[in-house]
């Protein structure tokens, strides 16, 4: 009877031991997700400290790879469980081909802004189409569209080192979202600073398209023309538009090769300039589980703080001390509506 009742008790132990484990593999056993992003976001993404919180809290690792806003709504989605583009146009983009999304949430947001050299924007200046205040760069995009569109040279300016017409680098516009969005601002200016309709595009596409005809070549990529615009210098590159969390976040996780151009490049905020809202799509039951967690106020704050991301959370987007960047302003004001998403949709088209 002892025998047997000892027995019990072995099976007994074997058994829970072997449930506790199964809960135990169960709590810690982290979901991976798998999906498309912007390269904006990879350098995020790739933090290890977002990367402990979000597999400890929410036990989900994110696995990714990189598109195009615009591209990798039309990408294979097999075996996707999230999109993260950079914008509302790319989230309205994926309704209209596959239908509405299981969930979505704004996540991030970050202004267009410029890029340039301090020999660049002293010309600019003079000719009154930068200005600054309160230690923050200002470019006035009507006067900026004018300087393009009647062919303006460099050397006019007073730059003659640098060759060809003024021009404003940015990436594909059919492609990818930057290029996107800065293209919608430039619409909404050459339509006397008013947002653009679906009946009002055709009048400015004539001049849009010369703007983006200029341009050559166009990455598909925001951080691709980023890292170009650092490594290849004043010749190569004198403007581009971007994201403003791109510099904050060289800033933050490069401070010493941010020391040795921090005198050179400046980041020049667009009159007006738009947002860019990094929308998650969630594909999938499992990609839902993604949007809690980004939404995670810790992490949130790393966004900010080491990727430069603003977060509609004002306690964690404090800008004092937060960068060795200057020229950041707390708020972003002078901001226009991007179009409606028939227009956007016609302007992609016509810039193909």
């Amino acid at each position: 009877m002892k025998s047997k009742l000892a027995g019990f008790c072995v099976l007994l132990l074997v058994i829970l031991a072997g449930s506790g484990y199964y809960i135990y593999q169960n709590r810690t056993t982290s979901i991976r997700l798998n999906g498309y992003l912007g390269g904006e976001k990879i350098g995020f993404f790739e933090d290890e400290e977002v990367q402990k919180i979000l597999k400890k809290e929410y036990q989900i690792e994110f696995d990714y790879s990189r598109a195009g806003s615009l591209d990798m709504v039309t990408a294979d989605l097999g075996g996707r469980d999230y999109l993260f583009p950079s914008s509302q146009t790319a989230l309205e983009y994926y309704n209209d081909i596959h239908g509405k999304a299981l969930s979505d949430e704004i996540i991030f947001n970050t202004p267009i802004v410029l890029y340039s050299h301090k020999t660049v924007v002293d010309a600019l200046i003079r000719q009154g189409a930068v200005s600054v205040v309160d230690d923050v760069y200002y470019a006035d995009m009507t006067k900026m569209t004018e300087l393009i569109l009647t062919d303006t040279q460099w050397s006019d300016l007073g730059l003659k080192e640098l060759y060809g017409f003024v021009s404003i680098d940015t990436t594909d516009p059919a492609r990818s979202n930057s290029g996107n969005m800065f293209a919608a601002l430039l619409a909404n200016v050459l339509n006397g600073g008013k947002t653009v309709t679906k009946a009002e595009v055709q009048k400015i596409m004539p001049k849009l398209r010369e703007i983006f005809s200029g341009l050559g070549y166009m990455e598909t990529s925001s951080s691709d023309l980023f890292n170009q615009f650092l490594r290849m210098g004043v010749g190569a590159k004198p403007i581009i538009a971007g994201y403003e969390n791109q510099l904050l976040e060289y800033a933050a996780q490069n401070p010493d090769e941010y020391a040795k151009i921090k005198d050179d490049i400046l980041i020049i905020y667009p009159t007006p300039t738009v947002w860019s809202t990094h929308v998650y799509i969630a594909l999938d039951e499992n990609g839902k589980i993604g949007i809690n967690a980004l939404l995670d106020e810790k992490v949130q704050r790393i966004a900010w703080e080491k990727h430069g991301f603003r977060s509609n959370n004002y306690d964690v987007t404090v800008i004092e001390d937060s960068f060795q960047v200057k020229g950041v302003p707390e708020e972003i004001t002078q901001v226009m509506n991007m179009p409606e998403y028939d227009a956007m949709k016609e302007i992609i088209e016509n810039l193909q």
